[in-house]
């Protein structure tokens, strides 16, 4: 059984794009593009760099050099070609785009695509915390699980109330079902939402026509939990829902690797679902249109080195890196070496 979805998103999206096209061909001047590509994801996605971490590393000598291309001055460069939507946050790309005041993937990624192009672009960044790609992200082709797994799901959601003292009323069947694909749902309604507003959300992109250019995904932590051994299986049908939605059937897709075993091979789980993120290469029908970016080889060594003794070197750490191992260690050069790589990626793609 397909989950309740997309061919109406789709429709949607794909709408969208008929009537501006449609609408430009009656006029005499051609309209300008803008390139739209989509970050999705989890946390990492949303970005875990905090913005005092960059300030600091961007004027502290040993590092500076690392930041000087993001910079104007004295302040950060606020690129007047590169927009960005993050939910409810939009605007020029800049740091801060990431969970509050923090930073991720999206400002290297943004400033490449903006070198790169002569086209003004934007970015849709959906992402959300915690959630996977075998339940949340689910994509529609995949359906819904087995009949005596939903069971089993309910059943320990009625357990976990019923041990509460102020009890929520019981979850249904039908609560079980609805929560599979309902990131997948909300990032093509965010999408959707973003295309048709672009006039009144960005101004200076008023009267140009998108193009859908690209699509980067970075996601894997929760999967390990339950969902890696169905992950290349999911992965798989998620690109080509993700594409068959967007009316792209050929856009380039960039999947992070995941890479929070840093220098260290990857062991259990994580490296179950490492090799299945890595498999979409060789998925013939992908051949030059997905690439699979490693992380792990591009870990900040200063971060790593102190990370397991930060809390007696709290003062150093601060300038080092902002959060736990499972998100690249808050490292400001980690998740802005991970979005340059995944734009080399994407170009790569984009100039075959």
């Amino acid at each position: 059984m397909k989950l309740a979805c997309s061919c109406f998103l789709s429709m949607i999206v794909i709408s969208t794009f008929t009537g501006m096209v449609c609408a430009d061909a009656s006029r005499p001047a051609k309209k300008q593009i803008v390139k739209i590509f989509i970050l999705a994801g989890q946390s990492n996605m949303e970005g875990k760099a905090k913005n005092s971490l960059l300030d600091h590393q961007a004027t502290d000598p040993k590092t500076a050099s690392l930041f000087a291309h993001l910079r104007d001055g004295d302040e950060w460069t606020r690129r007047d070609d590169v927009f960005i939507k993050f939910l409810n946050r939009h605007g020029k790309l800049t740091i801060g785009y990431g969970s509050p005041n923090r930073t991720g993937i999206e400002l290297e990624f943004g400033h490449a695509m903006g070198e790169h192009f002569d086209e003004p672009i934007l970015l849709i960044k959906t992402a959300w915390g915690g959630h996977s790609l075998v339940r949340n992200f689910r994509p529609p082709s995949a359906g819904l699980p087995k009949k005596e797994i939903l069971q089993a799901e309910l059943e320990k959601a009625r357990k976990r109330i019923e041990k509460k003292k102020n009890k929520a009323p019981l979850p249904t069947m039908e609560d079980m079902k609805s929560g599979y694909g309902q990131s997948y749902r909300n990032m093509m309604e965010e999408v959707r939402s973003t295309l048709k507003n672009t006039d009144t959300l960005f101004p200076e992109l008023k009267g140009h026509r998108p193009e859908i250019a690209g699509f980067v995904w970075f996601q894997g932590w929760n999967d390990m939990y339950g969902g890696q051994e169905e992950y290349a299986q999911n992965m798989k049908l998620f690109i080509k829902d993700v594409r068959n939605d967007l009316g792209a059937p050929n856009m380039p897709f960039v999947i992070g690797v995941m890479g929070q075993n840093q220098s260290k091979p990857a062991k259990g789980n994580m490296a179950i679902v490492k090799e299945a993120q890595l498999s979409m290469e060789k998925v013939p029908e992908f051949s030059g249109n997905v690439k699979a970016v490693k992380t792990d080889v591009l870990v900040d060594k200063a971060a790593e080195e102190l990370y397991p003794k930060w809390r007696d070197n709290f003062e150093q750490w601060e300038k080092t890196g902002s959060d736990f191992g499972y998100h690249y260690m808050g490292s400001a050069i980690w998740f802005n070496r991970i979005g340059r790589a995944m734009g080399d990626a994407m170009l790569e793609m984009l100039k075959s």
